[in-house]
């Protein structure tokens, strides 16, 4: 099962979200939602380096895979080849122009 570490006010994880749930492959969570949650991913956020750059470049590092290998992987692209698929990412569901929630505008 693949972890995706999610918010509803991201609209870079808004299309993700609405893919993966209901897919038994995906276990949602929403760093949002609880406090649990939010703690849960800050622990892997604080402790891998696969957000070294990340916290370089100020971002949160969401979307977030988390494969079952234990590897993390931020594109869609790359988890769903993980379990064999290709992504069903149209360009309806890509986020459109501006939408940010970044504080300087240029991403999430």
């Amino acid at each position: 099962m693949i972890k995706v570490f999610v918010m509803q006010t991201c609209p870079d994880c808004v299309s993700i979200k609405q893919q993966a749930q209901g897919d038994p492959r995906f276990q949602i969570i929403d760093i949002g939602e609880h406090v649990r949650n939010l703690k849960q991913f800050l622990a892997l956020r604080d402790n891998n380096p696969a957000f070294d750059s990340i916290r370089q470049r100020g971002s949160v590092g969401i979307p977030c895979f988390v494969l079952e290998d234990g590897s993390i992987t931020f594109s869609q692209e790359e988890a769903f080849l993980a379990l064999g698929n290709t992504s069903p990412l149209t360009d309806n569901d890509i986020m459109e122009e501006g939408a940010s929630c970044s504080i300087d505008g240029k991403g999430c």
